[in-house]
């Protein structure tokens, strides 16, 4: 896999200053590298459907929930801040993929659902985005991915916010 420039340049002045384990430093490259590679294709494909990666999770977990949820648990639910949420569901309310009403139980509180235009457009990128990953890992055989899961998990487990708990 091709690295970054900028972790190759960084890679390289490591290299210069003879830092030691520049093997690993290569695999954390590479591995950012990927995730950066996996998100701008992530956001190709979104994009012609006017979604955001942060829309896509709202519309996704608007599907699973039949009842619609308050836009705090949206919020709690995708990682966000409710100001973040707020700006989301503003554009797909313009969108008309998404509707506010009042809660049945309480007037005061909200419920956010999916529009049957939201429902489709769900469907639509939910099915293509799942053949999509589906592909990155397709050539793997089962054992494969098993232990490229406990590599990560292994590697992730060295990081200082491991002992706290993931991080947002």
């Amino acid at each position: 896999m091709e690295l970054e420039q900028k972790y190759l340049a960084l890679l390289q002045e490591a290299w210069r200053r003879q830092l030691p384990d520049l093997e690993s430093l290569r695999l954390c490259f590479q591995a950012l590298s990927l995730a950066s590679a996996i998100d701008r294709d992530c956001a190709t494909m979104l994009a012609p459907h006017g979604l955001s990666e942060g829309r896509f999770v709202l519309l996704f977990l608007l599907d699973a929930a039949n009842e619609g949820l308050a836009p705090n648990t949206l919020a709690e639910k995708a990682g966000v801040t409710r100001a973040t949420v707020t700006g989301l569901l503003d554009g797909l309310e313009r969108e008309l993929l998404i509707e506010r009403r009042a809660d049945t139980n309480d007037r005061r509180a909200l419920r956010i659902r999916l529009t049957h235009k939201g429902k489709q457009l769900t469907q639509k990128v939910f099915d293509q985005h799942s053949r999509w990953i589906a592909g990155l890992f397709g050539n793997f055989s089962a054992p494969e991915r098993a232990q490229l899961a406990a590599l990560l998990d292994k590697a992730a487990a060295n990081l200082p916010s491991a002992s706290r708990g993931s991080a947002k």
